[in-house]
This record gives C-alpha cells, sequence and structure tokens, in this order.
C-alpha cells in the first residue's frame, strides 16, 4: 500500500510598494513607505484564513530592494514566508501580474488569493483581475464583506461593490483571487518580538526581466476650453451687461394656483420660453 502525502496549501497575499514621494528633500527616506489600507486588510483576511486552517500565509510583492520594508512588516504581524519580485519600482501592471504568477505556480497549493483593490499611489486596482486572468483563476474583485465559514475553510460568501450603489452576493468554493477594499479589516498590530525577529528573518527574492516604463508627465488640472461668443454691444458697458446679464430683467416666482392641465400647460410654455425644449 503506497502512502499519498499532500503537502498543506498556502494562503497567498499580494502587497504593493509605492515608492516615497519627493519633497523639498533631495533624498527620498524609504524607511516612510507603506502600504495601502486595502493591503493591509488583505494582509489581515489572509492571516485570519490561515489560522483557521492551518495554512502558512506567504505575501509577495513586485519591486525593488526598498520594497523589502512592507515584506518585513507582514513577517512581524504573523506571515511565514516572504518573496519579492526583483523589479523596478514602475513596471507594466500586466508584466508585474505575470511575473508574480510564474513564481506562484513553483509555490504549491495555493487555497486563497488575497490582494488590496487599490494602492498608495492612486493605483486603478487591475492587478488582481491580471493576476487571476495569468493563472487562470476565479476572481471576486471589490470586496466590502467577507463571511467566513466556521471551519475558516471554503466556502466564502462574499459580498462586492458595484456601480450605482448596488450590491451583488456571490459564493467563493474553490481557489479564486480576492480583491478588498480598505474598510473591510483592520491590520493587527504586531509585538515587540515579532517586529524584532522580522528583521533577520531571510525574504526570497526572484529575478525578473521587468524594466521600468517612463512616467507620465504631470500637469495641473485644465479643463477642456469650450467656444463662447463674443460680448454684443455697442458701447463697453453694453458689452459688460450681456456678459453679466446684469440688465436683464430679475423674474420673480409668484405662487399661482390652477387646474391641473392648465398648471402642465404653463410650465411647458415657460420651458419653450427658456429655451429647454428645442
Amino acid at each position: 500500500m503506497s502512502l499519498t502525502i499532500t503537502p498543506p496549501s498556502s494562503v497567498v497575499v499580494c502587497v504593493k510598494w509605492t515608492p516615497p514621494r519627493l519633497t523639498h528633500d533631495p533624498v527620498a527616506d524609504e524607511r516612510f513607505a507603506e502600504m495601502s489600507a486595502a493591503d493591509q486588510a488583505a494582509l489581515e483576511l489572509a492571516l485570519r484564513t490561515a489560522e483557521s486552517t492551518d495554512s502558512d500565509v506567504v505575501v509577495v510583492t513586485v519591486g525593488p530592494e526598498g520594497a523589502d520594508k512592507i515584506l518585513r512588516d507582514a513577517l512581524a504581524c504573523g506571515a511565514h514566508r516572504a518573496i519579492r519580485i526583483d523589479a523596478p519600482a514602475n513596471v507594466w501592471t500586466r508584466d508585474a501580474a505575470s511575473a508574480l504568477a510564474r513564481s506562484l505556480a513553483a509555490l504549491g497549493p495555493i487555497s486563497l488569493i488575497w490582494c488590496g483593490d487599490y494602492s498608495t499611489d492612486r493605483g486603478s486596482g487591475a492587478f488582481p483581475a491580471f493576476l487571476a486572468a495569468q493563472m487562470g483563476l476565479e476572481q471576486s474583485l471589490g470586496l466590502i464583506r467577507v463571511d467566513f465559514s466556521e471551519s475558516g475553510a471554503l466556502p466564502l460568501d462574499v459580498v462586492r461593490r458595484l456601480d450605482g450603489g448596488r450590491r451583488e452576493r456571490s459564493r467563493v468554493v474553490s481557489t479564486a483571487v480576492l480583491s478588498v477594499e480598505g474598510s473591510l479589516a483592520r491590520l493587527r498590530r504586531a509585538s515587540l518580538g515579532r517586529t524584532l525577529s522580522a528583521q533577520s528573518q531571510p525574504i526570497e527574492i526572484v529575478a525578473s526581466t521587468l524594466t521600468a516604463i517612463e512616467p507620465p508627465i504631470e500637469k495641473p488640472y485644465r479643463p477642456r476650453a469650450r467656444v463662447i461668443p463674443a460680448p454684443a454691444g455697442a458701447t463697453p458697458l453694453d458689452r459688460v451687461r450681456s456678459v453679466t446679464e446684469s440688465a436683464s430683467p430679475k423674474i420673480s416666482a409668484d405662487p399661482m394656483e390652477l387646474e391641473p392641465r392648465r398648471a402642465a400647460e404653463l410650465i411647458l410654455e415657460r420651458l419653450r420660453e427658456w429655451g429647454y425644449t428645442e
């Protein structure tokens, strides 16, 4: 009789490191780079999932050496393993998701992949969708509620935000990529002992061929120009009055009591007079 040993599954959480913005100080201090509130919520939910299912939490990111900071923060909060895809700070989202998917394919069985739905650099939240497509997994993005089962394992009942104030309820029954909003969970505080031990824990570095992209040119917002007719009038005063409409008679709103049919006719008459029905 042969005995087959199935390796335990891992809970993966993807976080993004955002380089600090340059201020008056010409030297950026990477110590103050933090993960977004959404990534923190994803990490907390990954830790809860792992505690309920006796799994390991693997935190991964794509970035340069400065990204080690948020990985060590995750290790201090309870993550078991940290992986960094070595790459420049600014790369295409789809390329970053492809590189991370290749690394996760060699990780072994994965139960869930948690992500935040936005980053601190005003990201579009497209990374979880790209990752799910690269790995061929189901996805449920923009979650505002997650209900765990009694065992903490699958299935999960989730609620996601839709446009127009609507909500969508669904059930996650297999390995999937889930992205969450920052208000869904608050990341636990790391103890002093874990914080100190996280500084010496190894971080696995995976080489990549990702190249940096040119950052977009940032300019002050300017509304689109529109054509405005020239003011009419024989004198400068008349032209100023035509622009400011200071010479137009003021229309007072007088209350009137009319029959419904006559009131509707009067409303339509005024709308035609003001040009709203043209």
